[in-house]
C-alpha cells in the first residue's frame, strides 16, 4: 500500500570529525514527493523517572585499560552473535539474522576471507546484560574474532567493555544511541545504523510537517530511549513546538495506568511513545482513555513500529493512522532481489527492519579482514572504516574482494546506503522510514527522510 504525495524531508547533521559532544541540525522544509511502493513494510529496533524535563544520558565509564588479543589468529574470520533471540527486541532477531547469514554465504560462495569460509557462532543477546554476557562468555572462549549485536542499545552498553577490552570488534547492526559516539571503545566498536541525532530530527520534522503544536513524550528508561528522546524534543522544540510532558518510565512496570493518566490530562495534539513490546500495553490505556490513534497523532520509533505491535492486539486496525521512524531502506517495496534472498534464509519472514544493516556489517567486516591479511580483530578493526569510504566504487563482495585483494582503494557501498563511516565508525549518510499503520492495522512506508553527517 503507497500513499501518493508523501512527505520527504532532507536533513544534515554537522558534527566534529574527532566525535563533538554536540551536533547541529538542519532540516529543510517538506517537499511532496511519491511514496515508494511497499506491500508490506518492516517491523522496527533498538530508552528516570521524570515528569518535567528528562535526565541527561551519559555514556558508562570508560576503561583505561588496552585492548589485546585473547588469542593469535587462526587465519578464520570467526563470527560471534548477540542477537534477539528473546525478550523485548525478539521481533528483530529474525531479520537480523537472516541478513547475518544471507551475506556469510554470499562471501562464503565467492571463496570466503582469507581463503576460508566464515564460521558463525549465533548467540542471544535477551534484553538484558545477564543473557548477553553470558553469551559474550560463551563466544569468547570459542575464539570468535568480531561479534554482532546486540540490537538493543542498552545491552550493547552491557558488554562493550568486555568485548572490545578483549581485542574483539564489537559491531551492532542496530544500535542508535548517540553514546557510542564518543564511547572510549579503543577503536573496536562499528555499527551499520545512524545515531539517533538523524532520527530524532527526522521524526521532529514529521510532527510539525503533520501539525502539531504540541507533544508529550513517553519514554523507556535506557540509553536508547532517553537518548532518542533528547534529540526529538530538542528539534521539536526548535521549530516551534510545545513539550506539555517528558515522562520517562520503567519498562518492567506491572501496569502503566499512571503514564497514561499523565497522557491524557497533558492534552496534547500528538503523542510519541519512544518504547519497545510494552508499547502495546500503554496504547491499550491511551485507546482505552480516548487518546488513541483515531482521536490524536500518535508516534512511535524504531523500537516498536513493526507487525508484532500490531500483532498484540484482536483488533490491530485501532492502530490506524499511527505513524511513526525506522532507520533504513524499504526491503520490501524497493529491495526485491535482496527480499528475496532473505525470504531464501528464512521464509517465514513478515518485517525486515536491520536485515540491510545486518547483510553489511558481515560484507564490511569479511572486506577489512581481507585488507587486513588476518582475522585478529583489532587488525580488522583498523581497516572498517576505510573500507566504506574513498576510492573505487563497489556494491558486493564480489566486486570489492579482488579490488581488496590487489591493495586497490576501494569504497563499498552496501544495501542499506553508501555508509560512508566517520571516524568513529558509523555511517554519516543514511535513510529514515516513514511508516504508518493502514485501515486494518498493516504497516506501510508512506516516505523516507534521508539524513547525513558532514565530517
Amino acid at each position: 500500500m503507497t500513499r501518493v504525495g508523501s512527505l520527504l524531508v532532507g536533513l544534515t547533521l554537522v558534527a566534529a570529525a574527532c566525535g563533538s559532544d554536540e551536533a547541529a541540525t538542519t532540516t529543510e522544509a517538506p517537499t511532496e514527493t511519491e511514496a515508494p511502493a511497499a506491500t508490506e513494510a518492516p517491523a522496527a529496533t533498538d530508552a528516570p523517572a521524570a515528569t518535567e524535563a528528562p535526565a541527561e544520558t551519559e555514556a558508562p565509564a570508560a576503561t583505561d585499560a588496552p585492548a589485546e588479543p585473547a588469542a593469535a589468529s587462526d587465519g578464520i574470520l570467526r563470527l560471534g552473535g548477540i542477537l534477539p533471540e528473546t525478550g523485548n527486541l525478539a521481533f528483530l532477531g529474525p531479520p537480523e539474522f537472516a541478513g547475518v547469514e544471507a551475506a556469510i554465504a554470499d562471501v562464503n560462495a565467492a571463496g570466503g576471507v582469507l581463503g576460508n569460509d566464515i564460521e558463525w557462532l549465533p548467540g542471544d543477546s535477551g534484553d538484558n546484560g545477564e543473557v548477553a554476557n553470558a553469551t559474550v562468555d560463551r563466544l569468547l572462549a570459542e575464539d570468535v574474532d568480531a561479534f554482532i549485536g546486540a540490537a538493543s542499545s542498552g545491552v550493547s552498553l552491557t558488554v562493550i567493555d568486555k568485548i572490545t577490552q578483549a581485542g574483539k570488534v564489537h559491531f551492532s547492526p542496530a544500535n542508535t544511541s548517540p553514546v557510542f559516539t564518543t564511547y572510549d571503545d579503543n577503536g573496536l566498536y562499528f555499527r551499520t545504523a545512524p545515531s539517533d541525532v538523524v532520527q530524532g530530527a527526522a521524526l521532529a520534522d514529521i510532527m510539525i510537517a503533520d501539525g502539531a503544536t504540541s507533544a508529550t513524550f513517553l519514554v523507556l528508561n535506557d540509553a536508547y530511549g532517553t537518548g532518542l528522546l533528547e534529540f526529538t524534543q530538542g528539534p521539536f522544540e526548535a521549530q516551534g513546538g510545545v513539550t506539555d510532558l517528558a515522562e520517562i518510565y520503567d519498562p518492567k512496570a506491572e501496569n502503566f495506568d499512571d503514564v497514561v493518566g499523565k497522557a491524557v490530562d497533558a492534552g496534547s495534539d500528538a503523542i510519541v511513545i519512544i518504547g519497545f513490546d510494552e508499547t502495546s500495553k500503554i496504547l491499550t490505556g491511551l485507546i482505552e482513555n480516548g487518546v488513541g490513534p483515531a482521536d490524536k497523532m500518535v508516534y512511535g520509533v524504531d523500537g516498536n513500529m513493526g507487525n508484532a505491535l500490531a500483532a498484540a492486539f484482536d483488533d490491530p486496525s485501532v492502530l490506524a493512522g499511527m505513524r511513526g521512524t525506522l532507520p533504513g531502506v524499504d526491503v520490501d517495496g524497493q529491495l526485491a532481489d535482496f527480499r528475496d534472498l532473505l525470504l531464501a534464509v528464512d521464509p517465514s519472514l513478515i518485517d525486515f527492519s536491520y536485515a540491510a544493516e545486518s547483510y553489511d556489517t558481515v560484507i564490511i567486516l569479511a572486506l577489512a579482514a581481507t585488507v587486513a591479511g588476518t582475522d585478529d580483530g583489532i587488525a580488522v578493526g583498523a581497516e572498517i572504516n576505510d573500507v566504506t569510504r574513498g576510492g573505487e566504487k563497489c556494491t558486493t563482495y564480489v566486486e570489492c574482494l579482488p579490488l581488496a585483494e590487489a591493495g586497490t582503494d576501494f569504497d563499498y557501498d552496501g544495501v542499506s546506503g553508501p555508509l560512508e563511516f566517520r571516524d568513529e565508525g558509523e555511517p554519516t549518510q543514511a535513510s529514515i522510514l516513514i511508516l504508518e499503520f493502514d485501515e486494518t492495522g498493516t504497516i506501510f512506508v508512506d516516505g523516507s527522510v534521508q539524513g547525513s553527517v558532514e565530517v
